[in-house]
């Protein structure tokens, strides 16, 4: 008997001693965070290109839906930016055609000016002889002096006016162009919305893993926000509930044994990735009210977070959300 009282004391002990190196729960489970696959847009669904539990790539197409409408819209938009186009370019023309008109314009005025300076050094000659010897100049020759400058001075007039009526024309050709621009960038915004919207006929994997929980079928008609399957990444995490006495030693960065119920023969390494800021029941859908009605206090439950240092590439293992797990974590 005293032997036996020794052992079970050395035991008690060494077990002691052992233990307290660990922290270990079997209230824990794999998670994920899976891709909830919807649709953007209404449609009738044409073909489902995906089985239950099938393996997808990022980018694989799960779902086509009818694509009549999107593809009228689309040939409208094309339409649309083709007439924009059309416009900017007759409108560019157009400014070309008036810019050479002020030009001209100008040009014409110069000439304009050019004879009034004449007319006006002619009339002034014929001043400086009247005043220089009477009679020198017949009334023939002055009456045509002071209509010819009266005529050049009139051309100049003239030649200012269609110049300035040029200038506005150009003013109104660039006006012309710039909302023939912003019809063509109108345009171009409804193409791409157009194409967007015929994108989305096509539902695809937006990350890679196995399609769960399918529930749309061909015929099926959806509107934006169905949800029509998920996709469970292969990057699955262990979410372990642990007493909030267990927590007093636990770290981010520390060692853990993982065993996951399916499998008890495969073991599996992983470390602390994060303890959650809260208990569980502070996030649940009726938590606790403390200050109300006879208060018991109970030991809590606080989620901590942790990452698997490698699953093991095998059709054999399948690895989902829900399943069950134990973890050791070394704390000291």
């Amino acid at each position: 008997m005293f032997l036996l009282v020794v052992v079970l004391v050395v035991g008690g002990a060494l077990w002691w001693l052992h233990s307290r190196h660990y922290e270990s729960t079997d209230d824990a489970a794999l998670d994920a965070t899976p891709q909830r696959v919807s649709a953007q847009v209404a449609g009738r669904v044409t073909r489902v290109l995906v089985a239950d539990n099938q393996t997808v790539a990022v980018g694989a197409v799960l779902v086509e839906l009818d694509s009549a409408d999107a593809q009228t819209s689309q040939q409208q938009a094309t339409a649309a930016r083709a007439q924009a186009a059309a416009q900017l370019a007759e409108a560019d023309a157009r400014k070309a055609s008036i810019v050479a008109q002020a030009a001209q314009a100008r040009a014409n005025l110069g000439v304009a000016e050019t004879k009034a300076d004449n007319a006006a050094n002619d009339l002034q000659r014929l001043v400086g002889l009247r005043r220089e010897e009477a009679g020198s100049v017949s009334g023939e020759q002055w009456d045509r002096a002071v209509a010819a400058e009266k005529t050049a001075a009139a051309q100049v007039e003239a030649a200012a006016k269609g110049l300035t009526a040029a200038q506005s024309q150009v003013q109104f050709a660039d006006s012309q162009i710039a909302a023939a621009r912003a019809g063509q960038a109108s345009a171009e915004a409804q193409v791409r919305h157009a194409d967007l919207l015929y994108s989305y006929g096509q539902i695809k994997a937006q990350i890679a893993g196995r399609v769960v929980n399918k529930s749309v079928a061909p015929g099926n008609f959806v509107t934006p926000g169905t949800a029509l399957m998920a996709i469970v990444p292969r990057g699955v995490f262990v979410t372990a509930n642990f007493k909030e006495t267990q927590l007093t030693l636990m770290r981010p960065g520390q060692a853990v044994e993982i065993t996951i119920d399916a499998y008890p023969d495969l073991k599996l390494t992983g470390r602390v990735d994060s303890v959650q800021a809260g208990t569980g029941q502070a996030f649940s859908a009726l938590p606790a009210e403390n200050a109300s009605g006879n208060w018991v206090k109970v030991v809590q439950r606080v989620p901590v977070k942790i990452t698997i240092d490698h699953l093991p590439d095998d059709d054999r293992y399948t690895f989902g959300p829900g399943m069950s797990v134990s973890v050791k974590v070394t704390v000291r």
